[in-house]
């Protein structure tokens, strides 16, 4: 028996370039790590495959699957797969992470498992083959077995590690409704963004620990799409900056607005959000 965390992410920029010949969107995002995580605990059974599931902790969590529709589920099978082994498995998922969030919820579950197998099975996969594991799953995956800071590209599974972002307190907060991904994706495609973040030069910037001019940067060229589902965006991004915030910005496809802020500030910020719907969660960055 192991246990493993399952971290979210943010996206500190998000980038769309087109449509690839898969199907699939060329993006560019810089990734990173926070604190609040799911937790899993995965046990070796004689063969196949269960997931036990408390979700009672997030709003709408009697909605996510416990089978082979989800992301722990089927990267437990693409871990046996790859492998050629009919390697069985418990696993019991606490769901901390809110759902359709933007977060990555179901990807870092996923990547837990693929972690904890190779743990639990002692099969010594390297990094490259976890991801490539992950990326069989979805494109988040293999960021989020790696974790920390990183650069992402192609349909999001080139990986780029960068220099670890410091350590700020982070408020999310996830207004009601829900977006989702290929609807997001889909709306942009008939209006692309006319302005992009500039990735190499935030890279440069956090580099050097340049954060103020970094977050200057910082943009997602999905949430002008989130907002025409969810007006209220904008509102809690408006809110949480004047209420001291360093920077604010939709993660993924939406619709969780993020806040990075010294720790001094994060009672300010989230008591900003005066949306009595609204989801609240502080943490920190991680990595």
């Amino acid at each position: 028996m192991l246990r493993e965390l399952a971290r979210a992410k943010i996206n500190l920029t998000l980038d769309i370039s087109g449509v690839r010949s898969d199907g699939y969107h060329e993006v560019s995002m810089i990734m990173q790590s926070i604190e609040l995580a799911d937790e899993l605990i995965l046990k070796k059974i004689p063969h196949g495959i269960s997931l036990a599931m408390d979700a009672t902790r997030i709003d709408g969590g009697e909605n996510i699957p416990a089978d082979e529709r989800n992301l722990a589920w089927r990267a437990a099978v693409a871990f046996c797969e790859f492998c050629g082994k009919n390697f069985g498995v418990a696993i019991e998922l606490l769901k901390k992470i809110p759902m359709a969030a933007g977060l990555a919820g179901g990807s870092t579950d996923a990547a837990a498992v693929i972690r904890g197998m190779n743990r639990l099975y002692e099969t010594n996969l390297s990094e490259a083959q976890l991801c490539e594991i992950g990326a069989r799953v979805g494109s988040d995956v293999p960021f989020c077995i790696v974790g920390g800071t990183c650069l992402a590209q192609g349909r999001g599974e080139i990986l780029t590690r960068l220099n670890p972002m410091k350590n700020f307190s982070v408020v999310l907060a996830k207004p009601q409704g829900e977006i989702s991904t290929a609807w997001s994706y889909k709306t942009y495609d008939a209006q692309p963004a006319e302005s992009h973040p500039p990735n190499e030069i935030i890279i440069e910037l956090l580099k050097h620990g340049q954060y103020s001019a970094a977050f200057k940067c910082f943009a997602n060229v999905l949430e002008s799409v989130a907002l025409k589902k969810i007006p209220a965006i904008a509102e809690y991004k408006n809110k949480m900056l004047a209420a001291g915030a360093r920077v604010a910005l939709m993660s993924g496809s939406g619709a969780t607005v993020f806040a990075l802020s010294d720790e001094a500030d994060v009672d300010k910020i989230s008591a900003s959000i005066d949306d009595s719907a609204a989801q609240i969660f502080v943490t920190k960055i991680f990595g």
